[in-house]
């Protein structure tokens, strides 16, 4: 089978959801060896995964490595080309729940001994620290724009000098959602992903994962709405800045 981008899309999103939502695992549910390891392995495990998942996507097919939906829409505004944009969103979340199914099955000694269901559900989906929606989606909002601005700014000749080293852009990348998530995710967990949160909420759903609860489906809207919003804003910024 030849790659291709969309195998490419849903290869790399596999990898991106079972190291970020396996560190999540790993620091909360009980009995693990890395339990209560605290914020910074969090989010210094989704910055590694976000980096061994733009490699594996690229490696796959894609060579756009996104993964994440809200970065396929911002590509899409600033250059007006919208055709990749459905089959790499199908591609990220069925990759995304793929993942966050592994999880469940890499972690499945440890739902049983969590007894906290709400710690189940983080897992595999964002949740507020502080339930507001309109402000939670306006963090989501906030940190996409920063992601995506960055992605993009990480890429142009100005940053670069003309010359990046080759294979250095997943480890910036990497580096990059590191930042947001120590100096923004605190607020609700940063998704700035739709596939990321849609997809593991979804097999949350699915799974008969032991002793769960709600899989919080009255707030799932603002984890894909909110980072979707963010990106728009920012494809329309770089589109006003490169014409």
């Amino acid at each position: 089978m030849a790659p291709s981008p969309v195998f490419g899309e849903f290869m790399g999103t596999l990898v991106l959801i079972l190291l970020g939502n396996g560190v999540v695992a790993n620091v909360n549910l009980k009995r693990s060896k890395a339990e209560g390891a605290g914020w910074m392995v969090i989010t210094g495990g989704w910055a590694f995964g976000v980096m061994a998942g733009v490699f594996t996507a690229m490696a796959c097919g894609s060579a756009d490595g996104h993964l994440n939906p809200a970065v396929t829409l911002c590509v899409a505004v600033q250059t007006g080309n919208y055709a990749s944009v459905l089959p790499y969103w199908g591609a990220q979340v069925l990759g995304a729940f793929v993942g966050a199914v592994l999880v469940w099955f890499h972690f499945l000694s440890h739902w049983r001994v969590t007894e906290d269901s709400a710690i189940k559900l983080v897992c595999f989906s964002t949740t507020p620290a502080i339930r507001r929606r309109w402000i939670n989606l306006a963090n989501e909002a906030i940190g996409t724009f920063v992601l995506v601005l960055v992605v993009w700014a990480i890429s142009t000749k100005a940053a670069t000098g003309g010359n990046p080293a080759p294979g250095l852009g997943p480890y910036l990348v990497g580096s990059l959602v590191w930042g947001i998530g120590l100096s923004l995710g605190g607020t609700t967990g940063y998704a700035i992903n739709p596939a990321r949160d849609l997809g593991p909420r979804i097999a949350h759903a699915l799974l008969p994962v032991a002793g769960k609860g709600s899989s919080d489906w009255a707030y799932a809207p603002v984890p894909v709405l909110g980072p979707l919003a963010g990106a728009v804003l920012a494809g329309l910024l770089i589109r006003a800045i490169t014409l």
